[in-house]
């Protein structure tokens, strides 16, 4: 009934004051991987259209659970780069009582490769943005590089896992990567594309910005609020808005002429109606429903197949911004 489009939740409207402050995450989720290897998302359309991460569905080279048959995975004796100890596997909580020699985490706790890929994957499947070490009374968080040591992950896997960092912090926090040194940022003036990344600010001993849309080092000043300088930079998501086509909804009354792209009133995300069916809509991303000729919440419009009281919503000319709380 309805297809989500990957977007950003930017807004047009200007913003009072002009803010260069935003965060730079942690290193424990930056990234060494280009841009495109995460925006090229599969969709699930006939026509090709972008849609939002799925993290419901298992991603193709995670490393799934070990079975009896399959080989488990076990630490060479001989490798220098880790600190074996006699004792229990702290993270083996199922006690499967894994094979492989214990090594010591940062945090001084035992695992082996295989418990130690049951419980991060259990805290990726919770939607965590960290590893944190399951034992009581520790709050240590490990680095993703010596997650990625310690569980003997390989390349694709490693890659794999750095690409649901990302899309959780993307989904959840609407962050980016810079386009200097690609950690990721979030922007705390949700209205102003000029944000400023203090990584590479720190690494290149000046001010380094960046405008949010184009991704694009920040060259001087623009008389625009919806873009920068840079004669390329474009508001996609409003280019979608303003020329996406008109639609008939056949199976609500005297609907006709309604834009076929809506963008969520609560969380900004792109939505494609396929015509059929009601007019009320649930987000993918922010589970609010909605209804999509009105763009009133369905507590307000509660109607599904009916004409809303106050006719159909004009083309959207701005992104509504996600105000999680």
């Amino acid at each position: 009934m309805r297809r989500p489009l990957e977007t950003e939740t930017e807004s047009s409207n200007p913003a009072a004051h002009r803010r260069y402050a935003c965060h730079a995450l942690r290193h424990r989720v930056r990234t060494t991987l280009t841009p495109s290897t995460f925006d090229a998302e599969p969709s699930n359309s006939s026509d090709n259209l972008e849609t939002g991460p799925n993290l419901d569905s298992e991603p193709e080279n995670w490393p799934s659970t070990l079975t009896a048959e399959q080989e488990e995975r076990c630490y060479d004796p001989n490798d220098t780069r880790f600190t074996f100890v006699d004792g229990e596997d702290e993270m083996d909580f199922e006690l499967n009582d894994y094979k492989s020699l214990r090594a010591k985490m940062s945090c001084g706790h035992t695992v082996t490769p295989t418990s130690l890929i049951d419980w991060c994957r259990r805290q990726l499947d919770e939607g965590k943005m960290e590893f944190v070490c399951g034992q009581p009374k520790c709050d240590a968080v490990w680095s993703f590089e010596d997650v990625c040591k310690m569980a003997l992950l390989t390349p694709a896997e490693t890659e794999n896992i750095d690409k649901r960092l990302f899309n959780l912090a993307k989904d959840n926090l609407g962050a980016k990567k810079c386009p200097g040194c690609e950690s990721l940022v979030v922007r705390e003036d949700q209205n102003d594309l000029r944000v400023c990344c203090t990584v590479c600010t720190r690494n290149k001993a000046r001010a380094y910005e960046f405008c949010w849309q184009c991704l694009k080092e920040w060259t001087g000043p623009s008389e625009h609020d919806d873009h920068c300088a840079n004669p390329e930079c474009v508001n996609q998501p409003l280019e979608i808005l303003r020329k996406c086509p008109e639609i008939t909804l056949k199976d609500v009354k005297m609907v006709t002429s309604c834009p076929s792209v809506r963008a969520c009133p609560t969380c900004g995300l792109l939505i494609e109606h396929s015509t059929i069916h009601c007019k009320s809509i649930v987000c993918t991303r922010c589970k609010k429903k909605f209804c999509f000729v009105c763009l009133k919440l369905s507590a307000v419009c509660y109607s599904y197949y009916s004409a809303c009281t106050d006719g159909v919503a004009p083309r959207q000319t701005s992104i509504p911004v996600w105000k999680r709380k």
